[in-house]
């Protein structure tokens, strides 16, 4: 129990790699795991189209909990992940906002007003 109460004091949740494990035990899990690794620099994809490509096109969620609960433990390249239509996921000037402007900007992709321009940077799927 202390521990728990620990990590929730550092601002970590205690449950976060005990979520993952529990979470990647589906093929969906596993298929979205696969995908978003496979992002390449420079391209960004939506939640939807990640649960679409996947195989469950009503899971975008899912795939939110899934990068949420597993970026640490699978190095998952996050920043890469927008909500639809190309906007940033975090409210603007938050400091994941930032961070996550920040490394975009480091592949090359323009930001702008919060949103990517997915025709210009969106990945499709293929390697």
């Amino acid at each position: 129990m202390g521990l728990f109460v620990d990590l929730f004091r550092l601002g970590r949740d205690p449950t976060y790699g005990l979520a993952c494990r529990m979470n990647t035990q589906t093929e969906f899990s596993q298929e979205v795991l696969k995908l978003i690794k496979s992002i390449p620099r420079g391209k960004v994809v939506t939640y939807g189209d990640i649960a679409r490509l996947a195989g469950r096109p009503r899971g975008a969620r899912g795939v939110g909990w899934l990068l949420h609960s597993c970026t640490i433990s699978h190095n998952l390249p996050w920043q890469r992940v927008l909500k639809s239509g190309g906007a940033l996921p975090f409210p603007g000037g938050s400091p994941h906002f930032l961070l996550q402007k920040e490394l975009l900007e480091k592949e090359g992709i323009v930001i702008s007003n919060g949103y990517v321009d997915l025709k210009k940077y969106s990945w499709d799927g293929e390697p």
